[in-house]
């Protein structure tokens, strides 16, 4: 992978509790334990290419019940942040449960501070992309969350008597 300067502005969007033990737009829970493409201690936040992505990311952390006191954050990333994209088609097992090829490649690219941004394919919609910042880069101040908005949960997302 090499990174690049992202030619346009984007959206990606976050989603969290606001009264939680860290704010939304912070790296503490990424500090605390692993993830997928980082390693505990690492300065990184997550966050999804589309509105939608967030939910489904959200949804499967809390195994199909209906989070409480979720907020979203739309993200403005800014045209010429540099980033790198991973591309799931050259990394075998990078979906694999226990996510060592993923969190290998995702913590050189931290140590290594190669990007501000890391484009990754997401596990549950395989079609659809989420981003790591790398709150550590010197580019990270040019990424400015918006203002914390409810989430609307359609309930028939957590209906049971309906499948």
């Amino acid at each position: 992978m090499r990174h690049r300067k992202l030619p346009e502005t984007w959206k990606t969007y976050r989603i969290g509790d606001p009264d939680g033990i860290w704010p939304i737009w912070d790296s503490g829970g990424a500090r605390r334990a692993s993830g997928r493409w980082h390693e505990a201690g690492a300065d990184v936040i997550y966050a999804s290419r589309t509105y939608s992505t967030a939910m489904l990311e959200k949804l499967v952390h809390y195994n199909g019940a209906l989070p409480p006191n979720q907020h979203f954050l739309e993200i403005t990333v800014p045209a010429g942040l540099s980033y790198e994209v991973v591309n799931p088609d050259t990394i075998p097992g990078w979906a694999a449960a226990d996510g060592n090829v993923a969190r290998r490649l995702g913590t050189a690219w931290y140590k290594e501070t190669r990007a501000a941004m890391l484009v990754v394919p997401s596990v549950v919609a395989r079609m659809e992309f989420n981003v790591v910042f790398n709150a550590a880069h010197p580019e990270f101040p040019m990424i400015k969350p918006g203002l914390e908005i409810p989430v609307w949960w359609d309930k028939r997302l957590f209906d049971i008597t309906k499948r």
